[in-house]
């Protein structure tokens, strides 16, 4: 995001030479120059703990194809606890595990997606109400069904790669 006018006093931004930085927007007013920045968000990768099986959502707002339990990492929040807390919310199933695996800058959204293998123990899904559907997965569905070149098909690429210890 890159602030046209200033969020503390409303005037608009000027610009100022901030060296490695270049120029950036400034408010002369408020003395501060104000860089831009991207929301942090957690992307999941919900792998059943007996190994197998990867748990996949369907949310018609965000893609019509099958995706990865995410969501915003909110204020006073680990992105650790963000993926455990998204997990529980969107498909009620609680994490036993959270690995970082990579994280990659999602340029449609300008957010930071920040990628942890989510090890949960198989059991009824119970889904909040901004997710259609979400079911279990053999590993090699999850990868037909992840859309090609997304950050999830991605984070699943690095777990098969024996980058991640599995089951």
């Amino acid at each position: 995001m890159t602030f046209k006018y200033c969020p503390q006093c409303g005037k608009k931004l000027g610009s100022m030479n901030c060296g490695d930085d270049g120029e950036t927007p400034y408010c002369e007013n408020c003395r501060r120059p104000f860089f831009p920045f991207s929301y942090s968000c957690v992307i999941c990768l919900c792998v059943t703990e007996e190994g197998g099986e990867i748990v996949l959502i369907k949310q018609s707002y965000v893609s019509e194809h099958y995706v990865n339990v995410a969501g915003y990492v909110k204020e006073g929040e680990t992105p650790e606890e963000a993926a455990v807390r998204e997990v529980r919310e969107e498909i009620g199933l609680d994490v036993s595990e959270t690995r970082y695996i990579g994280s990659s800058y999602h340029g449609k959204s300008g957010n930071l997606m920040i990628g942890f293998l989510c090890r949960v123990k198989k059991g009824a899904l119970k889904l909040s109400s901004e997710v259609d559907s979400a079911d279990y997965f053999p590993i090699e569905k999850a990868e037909e069904l992840l859309r090609k070149d997304s950050i999830g098909q991605s984070l699943l690429k690095k777990y098969l790669s024996g980058s991640e210890e599995r089951n």
